[in-house]
């Protein structure tokens, strides 16, 4: 997926858009590409827990206010034709005048920060089923979701590139991708994990080596621990 298709004359209405974007679309399957799209979920961006919050955590950033909003818009008219989120990195495609490549990279949940999480959930989160729903208690979601303390990436954890030619580091293409991912996490929350580079089971199973203290050595601790003798 490595060539952009140019188009003469720029689409100027939502309609042309639409038709324009089909087009590329046929195009690159033509070709034998697999395409993977995404797209906005009814009136909001996403419905599940983690594809909200997503959202959430990305209009928080204040250098993205401006460029959301033509994000949006790019995603819910189709315009993202395909969207990959892998461990770390998020790859896609968007129609624009042209087609254009999108790459956003993601740093991982520090060790620190993930240990100190899995510590402050353990035996708090029922199954899995629960945590991928976002069935957790209020203070769980505060932690998890928690700007300094959460999963979710940091503005200046986040690195963006495009090829299209707008100068702003944040352009419409980048901002739809941004939002896509969210509505992707809507088809699979554990892609979230994913791109985090996180084992999500280690947050509701717990790691008793972690939240206990050290497991005597030899019986003969034992017997000190608790004054009997074993043979």
């Amino acid at each position: 997926m490595s060539d952009c298709f140019e188009d003469e004359s720029a689409p100027r209405s939502m309609k042309e858009m639409k038709a324009h974007t089909e087009a590329l679309a046929q195009k690159l399957k033509k070709r034998g590409e697999t395409l993977n799209p995404v797209a906005s979920n009814g009136r909001g961006i996403a419905k599940s827990f983690w594809g909200r919050a997503w959202c959430r955590n990305i209009e928080s950033y204040q250098d993205y206010e401006s460029r959301l909003p033509r994000g949006r818009s790019y995603l819910k008219n189709g315009a993202v034709i395909h969207l990959a989120i892998l461990p770390g990195k998020v790859e896609a495609l968007v129609a624009g005048s042209e087609l254009y490549h999108v790459n956003i990279a993601i740093d991982p949940v520090t060790p620190e920060r993930w240990a100190t999480l899995r510590k402050q959930c353990a035996g708090k989160i029922g199954s899995l089923a629960d945590l991928v729903e976002g069935n957790l208690s209020d203070a769980i979601i505060e932690l998890l979701c928690g700007p300094d303390t959460g999963l979710f990436p940091l503005s200046e954890e986040i690195r963006l590139d495009c090829d299209c030619p707008d100068w702003a580091d944040l352009c419409k293409h980048l901002a739809a991708v941004l939002y896509g991912i969210g509505a992707r996490l809507d088809d699979d929350p554990g892609l979230f994990f994913v791109l985090r580079g996180v084992d999500r089971d280690e947050l509701f199973t717990g790691d008793l080596t972690d939240v206990l203290p050290d497991a005597p050595d030899d019986l003969g601790d034992l017997s000190e621990t608790f004054g009997i003798e074993l043979e």
